[in-house]
C-alpha cells in the first residue's frame, strides 16, 4: 500500500519567533491525532531547520529542506550540502520546485545531481514536475512532464528510484488560488505512473507515492485526495496555518 504523505513547504516566510510558534502549534495539534497515519513532512527555510529537527524528536513529523546543493562539499559559498542536512536529521528534500527552475535556472543536469546527492545521504527526494500554463493550453503538458520525469529520475536504478517521492505541481496553479480540477490532477498522476511502469515495471508504478501541489487547501483537499493515484499533497500557503495544515493531513488519511 502506498504511503500517504503531506509535506508543507513554508517557502521564504516567517521570522524565527513565528516559525517557533507555528511548530509548537503543529505539535500540539498533531499530538491530538493519535490515529493519524499520514506521513507529515515540515519544510521550513534553512535557518529554522535545527529548530524544527529539535521538535521532530517527538516523532510527530519529519523534517525536509526546500533545496540542497548539487555539490558534495567545497568552495561553494552560500550552498548547503546533503551531508550537512543529513547531519541535522533532515530526512526529506524538495528538489526541482518550479520556483527553483524559474528563478534560479535549475536545469536537468543540476536536478539530476541534486537527486543523486540526496540519495547518497539517505535523504528522500520530493521531486517536483509540472507544466506552465502555455504548455497546458497548447496540449503539451504530458510532453513536459514526461521530459522532466525521464531526465530527472530515470537514470536511477530500481533500488534508488524506490526511495523517491514525486510531486505533480501544475505551475499555473502554484500560489495563484487556481487549482487543477480533480480530473486534471488524476489524469496526470495516472500518466506519471504509466511512465514509471514503462521504465521500472508495474510494481514500482503502484508503490510510488505521487503528491499533488498547487493551491491545495483544507477546502479542496478531500476531493483532490479522493482521486485514484493521488497520495497526498505538497502544500504551500496552507502549511503556514497550523489548523489548516493538520486538517489537510487528516484528509489525506481518510481519502
Amino acid at each position: 500500500m502506498r504511503r500517504k504523505i503531506v509535506a508543507g513547504n513554508w517557502k521564504m516566510n516567517l521570522n524565527f519567533q513565528e516559525a517557533e510558534e507555528l511548530i509548537e502549534d503543529l505539535l500540539e495539534l498533531l499530538a491530538e491525532e493519535e490515529e493519524l497515519k499520514t506521513e507529515v513532512v515540515v519544510c521550513p527555510p534553512y535557518p529554522y531547520l535545527e529548530l524544527t529537527t529539535d521538535f521532530s524528536e517527538e516523532k510527530l513529523f519529519h523534517v525536509g529542506a526546500q533545496n540542497l546543493s548539487a555539490f558534495d562539499a567545497g568552495a561553494y559559498t552560500g550552498e548547503i550540502s546533503a551531508s550537512m542536512l543529513a547531519s541535522m536529521d533532515v530526512t526529506h528534500c524538495i528538489i526541482g520546485h518550479s520556483e527553483r527552475r524559474k528563478y534560479f535556472n535549475e536545469d536537468d543536469q543540476m536536478l539530476t545531481a541534486k537527486v543523486n546527492q540526496a540519495l547518497a545521504h539517505d535523504i528522500t527526494p520530493i521531486f517536483c514536475v509540472g507544466e506552465l500554463l502555455p504548455e497546458r493550453e497548447a496540449g503539451e503538458h504530458f510532453k513536459t512532464v514526461r521530459w522532466q520525469v525521464r531526465h530527472g529520475l530515470f537514470h536511477l536504478d530500481t533500488a534508488e528510484f524506490s526511495k523517491v517521492v514525486i510531486a505533480y505541481e501544475p505551475v499555473w496553479a502554484i500560489g495563484t488560488g487556481v487549482t487543477a480540477s480533480p480530473a486534471q490532477a488524476a489524469e496526470m498522476h495516472a500518466y506519471i505512473r504509466t511512465l514509471i511502469d514503462e521504465r521500472y515495471g508495474p510494481e514500482m508504478a503502484e508503490k510510488t507515492s505521487i503528491l499533488y501541489g498547487g493551491s491545495c487547501n483544507a477546502k479542496n483537499a478531500t476531493e483532490l485526495f479522493a482521486q485514484p493515484g493521488i497520495d497526498g499533497g505538497l502544500i504551500g500557503g496552507a502549511s503556514l496555518l497550523a489548523e489548516e495544515f493538520v486538517s489537510i493531513c487528516k484528509q489525506a488519511q481518510t481519502a
